[in-house]
Formats: C-alpha cells, structure tokens, sequence
C-alpha cells in the first residue's frame, strides 16, 4: 500500500516532543506540539500546513517564534489547534513584536487558531499579517465524535487527558483506500474520466446500491445508459482497503479515565507514538508529575492493540538510559 503520510519524531527522546508527519502526495506536512523546531530544516517548516498542540507547557510550545519566523510573508494560513487557551496564548505572541512595517510583505500570512474545550465545543479566531495580525473571531461549533479536522483523505481525532490541566491527544487517520480494477473497468466497456472520483466520492459518503451513478463509455457506439447502479459497479470495479492510523500522546497520569480514553483513540493504530519517560521503579515521581512509565506506556498500547510502539519524552534524569526506557516499554507491550 503507498505511504500516503510519513511520520517522524523531530528530536531526541529526551529533547522537545514533536512529531512532524509528511503528506507525501499532497506536498505539505502536519506537526503535532510546537517544542523546539531547531531540528526541522527551513524547507519542511514551508511544508507545514497544520499544527495540533497538546497543551501549552514550554515544551509544547515554544516553538511557535521559530515557525512564525520562517514563515513570515508567505502567502498561506495555518491552522493552529490545541486546547482552550490556545487562542490567547497565539494572540500574545503575535502581541509581543510591533507590526508597522509589514504592509511591505509580499505575501499575507494568517493564523486560524481553533480551541478545544473538554465538553468538544470548537471556537475558531483568526489572525492576518494584512491587519497587522488583529484578532478576528469567526466561528463557534460542536466537535462531531472528537474530530478536528476532516478532509477528503485524512482526519484527525482528538480526545482531552489529565495532565493537571487538560492536554489534548491525537489520531490522524487516513480515509479508506478505494482501488479501481482497471482490467474490470475495460471489461464492463468503462472509460476512465472524472467520473470515477464522483463514483469514490459516493463510495466515501455510504451511497446506497441502487443510486445511480453517472459512467463514462470508452465506446460511444450502440444504446448505452448514462448511469449505472452504484452497487453493481461496488461490486465489478472497486476494491476498499483501510488506511494507515498515527496516534501522538504525551503528557498524562496513568488514570482509568486516561487509559480508556487513549485506548479508544488509539485502537487498532500503525503506530502509537507515547511518552514512556520514567522508569517503573520511579512510579511515584512519575504520577507526582502526572507522566507515563515507560511500563505503563507499552500497557496502553498493548490494550490498544496498536501495530508499533514509539515511545519518546524521556526525563532527563534517565540520560545514557533510552535503551533500558524503551527496553521497558516494549517488555510490556509485548507481554501477554
């Protein structure tokens, strides 16, 4: 199956955390939390179109000057989302440099910051370099079963977790693959065309088998309907393959209300990407400071019945020991 996205972890384990996740076809990038961008190079910071910030501790956010700073007179929006705050603490940082001469910029770059609360109600602000990046509020929605944002390939799940404030967790899923036979295609006379993406369109939308749909002939010649049932060419054409899934959490207190939460995000996940940063025999300094073990980490995942298991925000007091952190992780994760 094509990779679609590729996802990698920006720093070290036991630097910033921040996952940076190219959309191969589509030549731009999402970016989960905004820590230290310093690794990430001038030509992937273009690419980002999308930032999702867990929560806004400093090394989850700080690197918004970075990524303000490179892409800065470009003509493009960013959507920045994260929990309830995120739009004040946006509008600070862009409240803290004086704008009087960036009516000179070429392009006009805008923020739309999107803030999540834990009921899932949704509040949406922008901010354009062309008013000097005054804050203009938009609109005020629910959030259907924690997704965030939904496109025609992609979406992005959300749930909130206890990390002494809410922290913010995510799933980016790729929307079902629909494959075309095209041996089958030219057997039943079809012509490729235009067609097809309103036939994909309606497979995505759950159609039902007897709407019509508009076909194109690859011969014109002799009576030939213009549509055909959608259940028949289901049937004869198409083949569905289910897309890949990436979840990114980190900043939370091994709770039940946390662990059901995560696991119901994360069920069934290529990948989980999870912090695993104390060691089990420092349990109690980890639920002081409201973080995962490494143990911990590899227990949701195992319950999650992810695929792959990444764990990453190592405390620094385990420096030379990621591979006994990670070694932890995996023993728990594969037990059982």
């Amino acid at each position: 199956m094509p990779r679609h996205f590729d996802p990698a972890l920006i720093n070290d384990p036991f630097d910033d955390p921040g996952l940076y996740v190219d959309l191969v076809f589509e030549k731009r990038a999402l970016l989960f939390d905004l820590g230290d961008l310093g690794r990430l190079s001038p030509r992937k910071m273009l690419r980002i179109s999308d930032v999702f910030v867990t929560h806004l501790h400093m090394d989850h956010f700080a690197g918004f000057d970075q990524l303000l700073r490179r892409l800065l007179g470009r003509e493009m929006t960013l959507g920045v989302y994260g929990p309830r705050g995120i739009v004040d603490a946006v509008e600070h940082k862009l409240k803290a440099y004086s704008w009087n001469l960036i009516g000179g910029y070429d392009g006009n770059l805008t923020f739309r910051v999107t803030e999540m609360d834990e009921s899932g109600r949704t509040s949406s602000v922008s901010f354009s370099g062309r008013t000097r990046f005054a804050r203009r509020d938009e609109e005020k929605s629910q959030s259907s079963e924690g997704v965030l944002l939904k496109e025609s390939g992609i979406q992005v799940r959300v749930t909130t977790l206890d990390h002494g404030l809410p922290a913010l967790a995510f799933a980016l899923e790729e929307r079902a693959h629909i494959n075309i036979w095209r041996n089958r295609l030219n057997a039943m006379g079809l012509a490729v065309g235009p067609w097809l993406r309103k036939f994909k369109e309606a497979t995505l939308k759950g159609a039902d088998d007897q709407s019509p749909i508009n076909v194109a002939w690859a011969d014109a010649e002799g009576a030939k309907p213009d549509s055909l049932p959608f259940g028949l060419l289901k049937k004869e054409i198409m083949k569905i393959s289910s897309g890949r899934k990436i979840a990114y959490v980190v900043d939370c207190a091994y709770t039940e209300r946390n662990i059901e939460r995560i696991v119901k995000l994360a069920e069934g996940a290529d990948t989980l990407f999870i912090e695993g940063g104390f060691l089990e025999c420092d349990s109690v300094a980890a639920a002081a400071r409201r973080h995962l073990t490494a143990r911990q980490a590899g227990t949701i995942a195992r319950l999650a019945r992810v695929k792959r298991l990444v764990t990453f925000h190592y405390s620094p007091r385990y420096k030379g020991q990621g591979a006994e952190l990670a070694r932890e992780a995996q023993d728990a994760f594969l037990s059982g």
